[in-house]
């Protein structure tokens, strides 16, 4: 079999899109030694091949112009015209943004609709159009993949896909996230982004739905009692601006009057995530849409407690090992946060079962799931 795949994302290993194609494509690679891959990698100005592409796996590269309109020109004319010269017997594209035509059988994977159910995501026309475009693509895909049991449910809702064409394959988590020390290197990280010895962890994106306001108002409660022993990290890249999709956090910040008991971290390099886990008392992830929620995985797979909430798919990742609360319940997520902190033994017994359970979560499965789902569509052909 010769699969080929649009890795737009591959040289954006930070975004969740990136990290799926990759851990993909590495899995499937070494689990499959009959399967030939191809990846489809945007190519702007002189970029060469990335070296962190498995020996083995082709590369085509494809000029790209920047820009919105350059990818839907990549995703919708020059992947097609790829698939005819390679002449593989199927396209896989990873995220959504499936070619309305494919010379060959086509599955895309729908991670989640946020940028459909989230209103305030639908306002710009260009949004609209786009989200036209990539919905009708996946109702004439051969099956979509998707990431959990809650976002199956939606795209059979909303996008009104037969069931039987729609399947619902976990995400895994990968070895780096473990609760095992390295002290030295460790301290290093620690100390890079200045954290205490003693923190609270969000660590995620900064968009509407991600609902980090709910958060900062349970931080209202919480700084009460914890806030000088147990400051609130916020880590991951800060919005610029001030729009319907990004919240004035600091303005709010201020009106709450928790200044002192919340720190901004900024971006962290990948390779540095594993370390603010582990080291974390407690990771806080109060998301209402998630596809996943890959990083309430890798907390608790770094041995870390997880308040999180019973939205979307994130009970389906957490399961009993955490809590689950409300996403719009502030005095339930601040109770969470405080019972996890000075209660001992429930989070050790949390702990404990955040680490039995990721074992139910691999990448190796999420590939050979994956791999089913090409026979399937082939022998179907």
């Amino acid at each position: 079999m010769h699969v080929i795949l649009n890795a737009y994302f591959w040289n954006r290993p930070n975004s969740g899109s990136g990290q799926y194609t990759r851990q993909l494509v590495y899995h499937l690679h070494r689990l499959v030694s009959d399967l030939e891959i191809t990846l489809i990698i945007p190519q702007a100005g002189d970029t060469a091949v990335p070296e962190d592409v498995p020996p083995g796996v082709n590369v085509k590269l494809v000029p790209v112009k920047a820009g919105n309109k350059g990818k839907v020109l990549f995703e919708q004319r020059q992947f097609p015209q790829a698939c005819r010269e390679v002449g593989a017997d199927l396209a896989h594209i990873p995220y959504w943004g499936a070619p309305l035509r494919s010379p060959v059988p086509l599955v895309v994977t729908v991670h989640d609709l946020t940028t459909m159910l989230v209103p305030e995501y639908r306002k710009p026309l260009s949004t609209r159009l786009y989200n036209a475009l990539v919905a009708a693509s996946a109702r004439g895909a051969n099956h979509v993949i998707t990431d959990s049991l809650a976002s199956k449910k939606d795209i059979i809702k909303h996008l009104g896909i037969p069931q039987e064409r729609v399947t619902a394959v976990y995400l895994g988590v990968s070895e780096e996230f473990s609760p095992n020390e390295n002290l030295i290197v460790d301290m290093g990280i620690l100390r890079k982004y200045d954290l205490p010895d003693f923190y609270i962890l969000y660590l995620g994106g900064y968009e509407l739905h991600k609902n980090v306001m709910t958060l900062l108002l349970a931080w209202s409660y919480v700084g009460q009692a914890l806030g000088e022993d147990y400051p609130l990290i916020l880590a991951g890249r800060k919005p610029d601006t001030v729009s319907d999709v990004y919240p004035d956090y600091d303005d709010y910040i201020k009106r709450l009057r928790i200044e002192e008991y919340v720190r901004w971290i900024g971006y962290v390099d990948e390779a540095d995530k594993p370390t603010l886990y582990r080291n974390a008392e407690l990771f806080v992830f109060p998301s209402r849409q998630e596809g996943f929620g890959l990083g309430v995985l890798e907390a608790m797979a770094s041995g870390t407690l997880v308040v999180t909430t019973d939205s979307a798919s994130l009970p389906e990742v957490v399961g009993e090992a955490g809590f689950a609360v409300d996403a719009d319940d502030a005095r339930a997520m601040a109770g969470a946060i405080i019972a996890a902190v000075i209660q001992d033994d429930l989070a050790a017994d949390l702990r404990q079962k955040g680490l039995e359970r990721v074992r139910s979560f691999s990448w190796e499965e999420t590939a050979q799931e994956t791999l089913l789902v090409y026979d399937k569509v082939l022998r179907e052909e």
